[in-house]
């Protein structure tokens, strides 16, 4: 698989895992600690071919986003979910514990994150969906990122993100009824 956009990582280890993955080039940001040339290179790239930003499950993964998000408009943003980037014995946890499979089925879902979103869905719809506050509010918001393709997010984050890439008050609807089915079927 060919990946025309070039990627934005964290680190070297992040690069060798995408490479075992795909063909593609990358640009690693070396921390979330970005440093501005980073940000001029990942900009011009995504003038020249475009980016996909692929960053850890985890709080400077998703800082480091954010960066570049409000630097360079436009990106695509990919996630793997917490589960497939930990290492095998459960210490550590990255895009370089992804599986070649984990980390192509990432890349073929990932999404632009709009500038101006139109709300489709409100909190009150969150909140009525069990996704905020309440014992298995984690586990659906997992579920739900999973099936968005917009990884897992605390209730926040998740509702910024349904907004970002335009996720229509239809397709939630749908995802949030399979996953209170599942629910029920358990």
């Amino acid at each position: 698989m060919i990946i025309k956009e070039i990627i934005v990582v964290e680190g070297r280890d992040d690069t060798t895992a995408i490479k075992r993955a795909v063909d593609a080039d990358t640009i690693e940001t070396n921390g979330s600690a970005v440093h501005m040339s980073v940000l001029e290179k990942i900009r011009h790239a995504q003038e020249k071919r475009g980016v996909i930003v692929l960053t850890d499950p985890d709080y400077p993964g998703q800082r480091i986003r954010q960066i570049v998000q409000e630097y360079v408009p436009g990106c695509k943003h990919a996630f793997i979910d917490r589960k497939d980037a930990l290492r095998k014995n459960g210490k550590g946890l990255g895009v370089e514990h992804a599986s070649p499979h984990t980390i192509r089925e990432a890349l073929k879902h990932a999404h632009t994150m709009m500038e101006a979103p139109v709300e489709q869905v409100s909190k009150k719809e969150l909140i009525e969906a069990g996704l905020i506050g309440g014992p298995k509010a984690k586990a659906r918001r997992e579920l739900l990122g999973k099936r968005l393709n917009i990884g897992y997010s605390n209730g926040k984050q998740l509702y910024n993100r349904i907004l970002m890439f335009q996720i229509s008050n239809e397709e939630f609807v749908r995802e949030m009824s399979r996953i209170l089915q599942e629910e029920q079927d358990d």
